[in-house]
C-alpha cells in the first residue's frame, strides 16, 4: 500500500510509534518557530532546563504580536527575547518584521522539513510542502532541546481539488468553504492533505492562505503537494535550491475524502462570531460597513494587498467607512511601496499599519461600539477585536476592498457591473520577493551572548506532583466553544504581562466571569466545567499555566482542542471527559470529588474515574491518554517531568521522550 505524502513525512522523521491512526508517535523536529507572547516562557524554560544551544536545523524568535511597545514592559520582553536569541542560537526577528508566519514563509518554510511553532497558525508553510505543526511553548521548548515531539498519529483526510477559480473567487472563499461544511470542529484530529487536479491551478501563497486558516477547523494541520508552483515560488524568493518534489502514492490511502469543485465556488463571508458561520457575500450584502481591514497573516502578503490596490486604484474609500492594511511583513509593504502601490492607496484614503497581528488580537484598530467590521483575517471569535460587542466578519481581500469602495456589503461580481470599469484584480506575484532583510538578525550577527531579564520577566511556575486526592468547587461551569482568547485575553492591558505569570494570573477567564481569578484564589484549588470544544483558539499555553498556578487541579469537559488539552498535561491539570448528561448535571458552586486515588489511577493506566457531586450523585469521566502523558501528569507538568528524565540520565539535556 503507498502512502500519503503526510505519511511520507511523517516516516522520514520518525523516531517512536508506528504510523497507526490513534497511536501516539515522536518525530523529529528540523525548525521552530515562537513568537514575543509565548516565547518569553519558551526561553525561560530552556534555560530552567540547563540547555546551552538549540538542536534543530533552524530555531527562529519573532516580535510580532505587540511591537507597538505601549509599556516598557513589552520593550523589556523584545529585549529579553534578543538577548535569548543570541545565547542559544536562534534568528531574531525584530518588532515591526512581520508576522511570524510570514517571515518564517519568506526565509526558513522548506518542503519536507518538520516546522514545530507556539503558535496555532504555524501550519501556513505547508502550502510549500511543510509539515508544520502549531503546539504549547514547551513543547517547542522541548523540541528545540532536541527532543522528539509527540502526538497521537492524526487521520489523513483527502481534500481533492477540482476545477479552477472563477474570476473573484479566491483562495479565501476555499477555505471558507470548508468550514461551511465542516465547522470549527471538524478537522479535530486530522491533517488535511490537498490533492486533486485543482491544485495546480493554485499559487503557492494561495495554497498558503488555505493551510494558515485549517486551524480554524481544529485541524492539527493541512499540506499540499509540491509541484512547478512551489519550484516557482521558492526561484523568487531565491531559495529555489530548497525545492524538493513532494507527492503522495498512487495508491495511497486515506481516512476520508473530501471534493471541493473550485469552479462552483463564488465569493463567501464568515458572520459574527465565529468562522465557520460561512454565507455567500450576497446574502448579507447591504449592511453598511465602518471597518475595512485587509492583511494579517492570512491575507497580508504582498499577493494578498496588491489585489485590493488595484481595486482602489483611481477610486477613494468611501466616506462611510476607514480601511486600513495591515501587512503581514515588512517586506510585503516594501515591495509595495517601491511599485508605488503604497502611494496609490493612502491617496485612495487607507491607513498603513506597521506589520504586526495586533489588530487581529485586539490591539489596535479596534471598532467602534455598534459597528461593522470587515477584515481578511482568520477569527472572528466575539470580543476578540478589542471590543465585546462586536460584529467582525472574515472575507478576502476582494470582498473588503468592495465594502472599503461602496460602504457596504457587496459581492465585488455586484460591483463590478454597478461601476462598469471595475476588473477582477487576479492572483499576481512579483518577479522576485526583493525586500531587505535588515531586520532579521542571523546567530551569528547576534549582539547578544548573556540574558537580559528586566523587572517584569518572571520564574517559570512549577506544580507538585500529581496529589491522590483531587476535590473543591466547580469554580466556573462553560458553554461550548470556549476559546483562548477567553481563558487569558490578548488584548494590549493583559498581554504585556504574559512573562509575569503571577500578575496575568489575575486576567484568568475574565472575559467569562470577572470575578473567577480572586474566587479560586480564595478557594485554594478547585475544577472547571466545559461544554465542547475547551480551549479552541491560539496555543497559548498560559491558558493551562495560569488556571494551573491559581490551583485548579482538573477540567470536566464533553471535548477538549488538540493543543489547550496538551498544554493542560503539560502543566499538570487533568483533562478529564465528561459525557452530556453529567455536563447538564453539574453546575457551578457543586462540590466535586473525584473518588479513585488520583495519582494511583493515572499512573496505572486506567481510563475511567468516579466523579461525586454534592457528596450523592456518581457519574463517569473518562481520562484517554498515553503512558507518556500520564507520566507527565503524575510528575505535575512537562517542565518538571522533563528535569526529573534529565536528572536521572545524568543528562542537563532534554532527553528524547521515551
Amino acid at each position: 500500500m503507498g502512502q500519503t505524502l503526510t505519511e511520507k513525512i511523517l516516516d522520514d522523521h520518525l523516531v517512536e510509534g508506528d504510523l497507526e491512526t490513534g497511536e501516539e508517535i515522536g518525530i523529529e523536529i528540523d525548525q521552530v518557530l515562537t513568537q514575543d507572547t509565548t516565547g518569553t516562557m519558551v526561553w525561560l524554560q530552556f534555560e530552567a532546563m540547563g540547555l546551552d544551544e538549540v538542536q534543530t536545523e533552524i530555531a527562529a524568535q519573532y516580535c510580532d504580536h505587540q511591537t507597538y511597545q505601549f509599556d516598557f514592559k513589552n520593550t523589556d520582553d523584545h529585549r529579553f527575547l534578543r538577548s535569548a536569541a543570541g545565547k542559544y542560537g536562534a534568528y531574531f526577528s525584530r518588532p515591526g518584521n512581520g508576522i511570524c508566519h510570514n517571515v518564517h514563509r519568506e526565509n526558513f518554510a522548506a518542503p519536507g522539513k518538520t516546522l514545530l511553532g507556539s503558535d496555532s497558525h504555524t501550519p501556513t508553510p505547508g502550502g510549500l510542502g511543510q509539515l508544520a505543526i502549531g503546539a504549547g511553548g514547551i513543547d517547542v521548548t522541548v523540541a528545540m532541546g532536541g527532543a522528539p515531539y509527540y502526538i497521537e498519529m492524526p487521520e489523513v483526510v483527502n481534500v481533492r481539488l477540482e476545477g479552477e477559480l472563477p474570476e473573484w473567487a479566491t483562495a479565501k472563499d476555499v477555505i471558507l468553504e470548508l468550514l461551511r461544511r465542516l465547522s470549527v470542529k471538524g478537522g479535530v484530529g486530522k491533517i488535511l492533505e490537498y490533492t486533486g487536479p485543482g491544485v495546480e491551478s493554485l499559487t503557492a501563497p494561495e495554497r498558503m492562505t488555505i493551510t494558515n486558516m485549517g486551524t480554524e477547523l481544529g485541524a492539527t494541520s493541512s499540506i499540499f503537494p509540491t509541484d512547478e508552483q512551489t519550484k516557482d515560488y521558492l526561484e523568487r524568493l531565491d531559495r529555489g535550491d530548497e525545492y524538493v518534489e513532494l507527492q503522495p502514492d498512487d495508491d495511497a490511502e486515506y481516512d476520508d475524502e473530501i471534493v471541493v469543485d473550485l469552479s462552483e465556488l463564488e465569493p463567501l463571508i464568515a458572520q459574527p462570531s465565529m468562522p465557520d458561520n460561512v454565507v455567500p457575500v450576497r446574502e448579507v450584502a447591504g449592511q453598511d460597513v465602518d471597518q475595512v481591514i485587509v492583511g494579517s497573516c492570512t491575507n497580508g502578503g504582498y499577493e494578498d494587498i496588491l489585489p485590493a490596490a488595484k481595486m482602489l486604484e483611481g477610486r477613494q474609500v468611501n466616506p462611510t467607512t476607514e480601511m486600513i492594511v495591515a501587512p503581514g511583513s515588512k517586506q510585503a509593504s516594501e515591495m509595495l511601496a517601491r511599485e508605488g502601490w503604497v502611494a496609490e492607496m493612502m491617496a485612495a484614503g487607507v491607513n498603513f499599519s506597521e506589520a504586526t497581528c495586533g489588530a487581529c488580537i485586539g490591539i489596535g484598530h479596534v471598532p467602534s461600539s455598534d459597528s461593522v467590521s470587515l477584515r481578511t483575517f482568520n477569527r472572528n471569535f466575539e470580543g476578540r477585536s478589542g471590543i465585546e460587542d462586536d460584529n467582525v466578519f472574515l472575507c478576502s481581500p476582494e470582498v473588503a476592498a468592495a465594502a472599503a469602495i461602496k460602504g457596504e456589503i457587496v459581492d465585488p461580481r455586484d460591483l463590478a457591473d454597478e461601476l462598469g470599469d471595475l476588473e477582477a484584480p487576479g492572483i499576481e506575484l512579483p518577479d522576485e520577493y526583493d525586500g531587505s532583510k535588515a531586520d532579521l538578525i542571523t546567530p551569528d550577527e547576534a549582539p547578544d551572548d548573556e540574558l537580559v531579564k528586566g523587572p517584569n520577566i518572571g520564574d517559570v511556575p512549577l506544580k507538585d506532583q500529581l496529589d491522590a486526592d483531587i476535590e473543591g468547587e466547580a469554580l466556573l461551569k462553560m458553554e461550548d466553544n470556549i476559546t483562548t482568547d477567553h481563558i487569558i485575553p490578548a488584548t494590549q492591558d493583559i498581554l504585556m504581562y504574559r512573562s509575569n505569570i503571577e500578575k496575568l494570573s489575575e486576567f484568568t477567564l475574565s472575559r467569562v466571569d470577572d470575578t473567577f481569578a480572586e474566587r479560586a484564589k480564595e478557594a485554594d484549588g478547585g475544577v472547571l466545567v466545559a461544554g465542547e470544544n475547551y480551549g479552541q483558539g491560539s496555543s497559548r499555553e498560559h491558558a493551562a499555566m495560569c488556571p494551573m498556578y491559581l490551583g485548579i487541579e482538573a477540567v470536566l469537559a464533553q471535548s477538549f482542542a488538540r493543543i489547550h488539552r496538551a498544554n493542560l498535561f503539560n502543566f499538570g491539570i487533568v483533562p478529564l471527559t465528561i459525557d452530556e448528561e453529567t455536563y447538564e448535571d453539574i453546575d457551578q458552586g457543586d462540590e466535586i470529588e473525584i473518588v479513585d486515588d488520583v495519582y494511583e489511577a493515572v499512573t496505572s493506566g486506567q481510563e475511567e474515574f468516579t466523579i461525586r457531586v454534592n457528596g450523592d450523585e456518581e457519574y463517569t469521566a473518562t481520562l484517554d491518554a498515553s503512558e507518556r502523558e500520564r507520566d507527565i501528569l503524575a510528575a505535575g507538568g512537562k517542565l518538571s517531568w522533563t528535569k526529573e528524565q534529565a536528572e536521572e540520565s545524568g543528562s542537563g539535556a532534554a532527553p528524547a521522550d521515551d
